[in-house]
C-alpha cells in the first residue's frame, strides 16, 4: 500500500501534494485523499460505474488531481481532452469515447454551448459556474469516506490528431485491480531515472496536464509521496524562479521549452539558484543536438531523456553521460524490445533507418478503429508509433523523423526534422516547421515556416541569412524552396507541431492557384 497517495494521506497527511506556481494554491495529501473519495462518490451518483468513461476538459488547476485520483479509485476511464481543441473536435472525442459526463470549467464557457449542441443530453459538471451544475457544490455534498467498491481506474488518451482524426488509445486492462497496485512506470522512475521513493521529491510540471507525460509522471510523483509543483502556463523565467522558490529536485520538459530557456538573456539565466535541481527529464519530440548540449553545459549532467508514446508499448532512456558519448541518441530500451524494419517488414541491421517497432506482451488498441490498430502492427505482433530511426551497434536508438512527416521531392525522401533542427539553432529563430507543399514539377517542394525571435527581422535579408546558414549542412534537394515568416506556429504545448494545419493550408493555396 506504500506506493499510493492513500498511504501517504495516512502517514503524512500534511505533506503538500500539489502547489500551483501562479496562484500559490496548495493541497495536502490528506485533503487530496478526502476530495478524491468525494469525487469517486460523485461519479457513482452520476451513474458512472467501473469501466465507464467520463471526459475532462480543464486548464491546469489544482482540482485536476481530485479528478485523477478519484477516478483511480472508482475503476473508471478518464478521458483528458486537449484545451486547444475546437468544440467539434472535443465533441468528437466525447462521443467516440462514449463519455457519460464532462468535467469542465468557466475557462471553456465559450465552446461549451457548441459541445452540448453536438452531444445532446450530455451530463456536465462545471468548475466556477455557481449554478446547478457547479462542481464544487456537487463535490462538497458527497462523503469523504472511500466508496465500497474501489478499483484501479484507467486513462484513455487521444492522439493529438496531428495527421487526422484523434484516436483513443485504449489501454490494456490493469493486471491488478487494486487501486494501490504498483504501475510499470514506478520501477522506471526509481531505478531507471533515480527518482527518490522517500517522499522528498519536488517535481516541477510546466506542461498541460491533459498530455500523457505530465499526467503519467505527476501520478508517479504522488505514488512516491512527492510534491507536484504545477505551472498554470509555461514561461521560461517563471520556471527558473519556481525551481529556486520551491527547491525543485525533478522536472519534465520538451525541446521547445529548452529553446525558450536558451533565448533568455544571460543575466536572467544566471539570476536564479538552481542548486536543488537533480534530474531534468525531457521527451515528446526529438531534441536538436546543439540545444541539448547547451542545456547540459548550463544545468550540468542532470538532463535525462526518454522516448515513448501515449501507447506505452515501449520506452528508451538515456542519461547525460551516455548521450554525450553518443550525441543525438534517445537511449537504450528500458521497456519493450526494439525491432527496426524495412518496407517489407524485414529486420534491418545496425545504422540502417527503418520503421521502429516495439515487442511487448501488453499492447493497447485504437478505440473504435481496428484498421488503425492493424496498420500499426507487424506480422510478428509488434507495434509501431510511426517513427523512423535506427539502432547503432551497441543497441542505442536514434530517431530520424515521423513516417507521416516525410517529404518526397523529385523522388527523394526528405526528413524535415533534420532541417528544423538546424533552423532552431540560428540565433534569430524562435521556432521552425518544415513541410512538403504540392509542386507540379517535383511532386512536393520543401517549405520552411519560420517564427523569428523578432518579427521585425522577417523578410528577404533573413531568408538569405538562413539559406547561407543551412548551405554547408544540407544538400541542394533538401534546401527549402520557400521561406514563410510568421509570428507563431501551431505548436501544441507538449512540443508537437500541428503540421497538418500547415500542410492543409499550402495544399489549399496550391489547389486555388
Amino acid at each position: 500500500m506504500s506506493m499510493h497517495p492513500i498511504a501517504h494521506a495516512a502517514t503524512r497527511p500534511d505533506h503538500p501534494a500539489v502547489i500551483m506556481t501562479g496562484s500559490g494554491k496548495q493541497i495536502t495529501f490528506g485533503e487530496m485523499d478526502k476530495e478524491s473519495n468525494r469525487f469517486a462518490h460523485l461519479l457513482r451518483a452520476h451513474g458512472i460505474g467501473a469501466g465507464d468513461a467520463f471526459a475532462v476538459l480543464l486548464e491546469n488547476r489544482i482540482e485536476y488531481f481530485t479528478v485523477i485520483w478519484g477516478s483511480q479509485r472508482a475503476g473508471t476511464m478518464l478521458v483528458p481532452i486537449s484545451s486547444r481543441l475546437t468544440a467539434p473536435e472535443a465533441a468528437y472525442i466525447i462521443r467516440d469515447a462514449q463519455a457519460k459526463l464532462l468535467i469542465t470549467s468557466g475557462y471553456f464557457s465559450a465552446i461549451l454551448g457548441d459541445i452540448r449542441a453536438e452531444c445532446p443530453g450530455l451530463d456536465v459538471l462545471m468548475m466556477d459556474s455557481g449554478d446547478a451544475e457547479d462542481f464544487a457544490a456537487a463535490l462538497a455534498a458527497q462523503p469523504a469516506t472511500p466508496i465500497p467498491d474501489q478499483s484501479a481506474g484507467m486513462l484513455m488518451l487521444y492522439s493529438s490528431g496531428t495527421t487526422g482524426r484523434p484516436k483513443g488509445i485504449r489501454p490494456a486492462p490493469p493486471e491488478d485491480p487494486d487501486p494501490a497496485a504498483p504501475v510499470p512506470l514506478l520501477g522506471l522512475a526509481t531505478m531507471g531515472m533515480g527518482m527518490p521513493a522517500d517522499g522528498s521529491m519536488v517535481y516541477l510540471s510546466p506542461a498541460p496536464l491533459y498530455h500523457a507525460a505530465p499526467i503519467g509522471w505527476c501520478s508517479v510523483v504522488h505514488r512516491l509521496g512527492g510534491t507536484v509543483v504545477m505551472m498554470e502556463k509555461f514561461d521560461p523565467e517563471e520556471a527558473l524562479k519556481a525551481i529556486e522558490t520551491y527547491k525543485v529536485t525533478d522536472s519534465q520538459w520538451v525541446p521547445t521549452h529548452f529553446v525558450r530557456f536558451l533565448r533568455l538573456e544571460p543575466e536572467v539565466r544566471e539570476r536564479y539558484d538552481l542548486s536543488s535541481h537533480q534530474r531534468a527529464i525531457h521527451a515528446a519530440a526529438p531534441c536538436p543536438v546543439p540545444i541539448k548540449r547547451a542545456m547540459i553545459e548550463w544545468w550540468g549532467p542532470i538532463v535525462n531523456e526518454y522516448y515513448a508514446g501515449s501507447e506505452m508499448i515501449g520506452m528508451t532512456l538515456v542519461k547525460s553521460e551516455h548521450w554525450l558519448a553518443k550525441p543525438g541518441t534517445v537511449g537504450f530500451p528500458a521497456y519493450g524490445k526494439i525491432h527496426v524494419c524495412g518496407p517489407e517488414g524485414e529486420e534491418l541491421g545496425p545504422d540502417e533507418d527503418g520503421l521502429i517497432f516495439f515487442e511487448n506482451d501488453n499492447l493497447p488498441s485504437y478505440h473504435n478503429d481496428p484498421a488503425k490498430t492493424a496498420e500499426a502492427m507487424h506480422p510478428k505482433g509488434w507495434m509501431t508509433l510511426g517513427d523512423i530511426g535506427h539502432l547503432d551497434k551497441d543497441g542505442f536508438l536514434f530517431l530520424t523523423d515521423r513516417k507521416s512527416h516525410m517529404i518526397i521531392s523529385g523522388g527523394v525522401n526528405i526528413y524535415p526534422q533534420e532541417i528544423e533542427n538546424l533552423l532552431v539553432t540560428h540565433p534569430k529563430v524562435m521556432d521552425a516547421a518544415v513541410i512538403g507543399a504540392p509542386c507540379p514539377d517535383l511532386g512536393e517542394k520543401v517549405v520552411a515556416v519560420v517564427q523569428p525571435r523578432d518579427m521585425a527581422d522577417a523578410g528577404p535579408a533573413l531568408e538569405a541569412e538562413l539559406r547561407e546558414f543551412l548551405a554547408p549542412s544540407l544538400s541542394k534537394v533538401k534546401m527549402p524552396k520557400l521561406f514563410d515568416f510568421r509570428p507563431d506556429l501551431p505548436r501544441e504545448a507538449n512540443g508537437k507541431l500541428y503540421k497538418r494545419e500547415l500542410r492543409d493550408e499550402y495544399a489549399a493555396k496550391a489547389a486555388a492557384a
